[in-house]
C-alpha cells in the first residue's frame, strides 16, 4: 500500500507515527510503500542553534524553562512508548533543509526509510547536530548512501526543488499546518501521530477501497508554533 507522508526529522511526533503506522501494518500483514516528503517547521533556522533546544523553545513561546521540560518529558514518554528513546536534553535541533536533500538522494536509491529512520535516531537519541554536514555525513554513511553523490548533493543545490515542491503541495494542494500528515492510496488523509487503532482503521479503509474523507481528528503534531500534546486527547 502507498502511504505519502510529510514530516520534519526534528518532530518527535513525527518519529512516533512512524512507528506507530509500521506496528500496525506488521500486525496487520500490510506491506508499506513509503514516500517521504520534506515540510521544513523552521525554515529560518541556523545550521546549529547557539543554546539549548529547551531554552530555545522557552525563550520562543514565552514559556518557563520548567513548562517546557515537562512537555518534553510528557513527549519523551509517549516515545518511549513505542520503544523511542528520546533523550530531549541532548536535542541540537537546527536547519533541516539539507537532511531533507538528503532523505530525497536516499529516496532515489530506494533508501527513504533507511534515512528518515537515521535522522530521527541521530536527532532524537545521540543527540547529534542535525544542521551541521558532520551529522548529515555520518547519517548517509550509516545507511550505505555513496559518499561521492553525497559531497555532490551537499555542494550544490541538488534535490532542493524536490524540497520546495513537497512544501507547496502541502501548503497550497492539501492545506497541512503541521506534521506528522499521512495520505493512504492517495485517498485518505490523516494528520497527526494518531493512536495506533485509528491507523489500523483507516489502513483498512485503504485495504479495502473504501472511500473516504480527510480525515481532522486532532491528534498530536508539530507546527511552526512547536510540539504539542492534544488537549483533549
Amino acid at each position: 500500500m502507498r502511504v505519502d507522508i510529510w514530516s520534519d526529522v526534528v518532530c518527535p511526533f513525527c518519529y512516533i507515527g512512524k512507528k506507530r503506522l509500521e506496528h500496525v501494518a506488521a500486525e496487520a500483514g500490510i506491506e508499506l510503500e513509503i514516500y517521504w516528503h520534506s515540510f521544513e517547521l523552521d525554515p529560518e533556522a541556523p545550521a546549529t542553534q547557539t543554546i539549548s533546544n529547551t531554552e530555545r523553545l522557552a525563550e520562543k513561546y514565552g514559556r518557563s524553562i520548567e513548562e517546557m521540560q515537562q512537555m518534553q518529558q510528557n513527549i519523551a514518554e509517549m516515545a518511549a512508548s513505542e520503544g523511542i528513546d528520546f533523550q530531549w536534553q541532548k536535542a541540537n535541533s537546527g536547519n533541516t533543509f539539507n537532511a531533507h536533500r538528503i532523505i530525497h538522494l536516499a529516496q532515489s536509491r530506494g533508501l527513504g526509510n533507511e534515512a528518515e529512520e537515521a535522522f530521527f535516531y541521530s536527532y532524537m537519541t545521540q543527540g547529534l547536530a542535525i544542521g551541521e554536514r558532520e551529522t548529515l555525513e555520518d547519517v548517509a554513511a550509516r545507511i550505505g548512501l555513496n559518499p561521492v553523490e553525497v559531497d555532490d548533493v551537499l555542494d550544490s543545490d541538488e534535490f532542493a526543488e524536490f524540497v520546495r515542491h513537497d512544501e507547496k503541495i502541502a501548503h497550497e494542494q492539501l492545506n497541512v499546518t503541521g506534521v506528522p500528515f499521512f495520505v493512504f492510496d492517495q485517498r485518505i488523509a490523516l494528520a497527526g501521530a494518531q493512536p495506533r487503532d485509528v491507523f489500523s482503521h483507516v489502513l483498512q479503509q485503504a485495504q479495502d477501497k473504501i472511500e473516504n474523507q480527510p480525515t481532522e481528528d486532532q491528534a498530536a503534531t508539530c507546527d511552526s508554533e512547536g510540539c504539542e500534546l492534544p488537549k483533549n486527547p
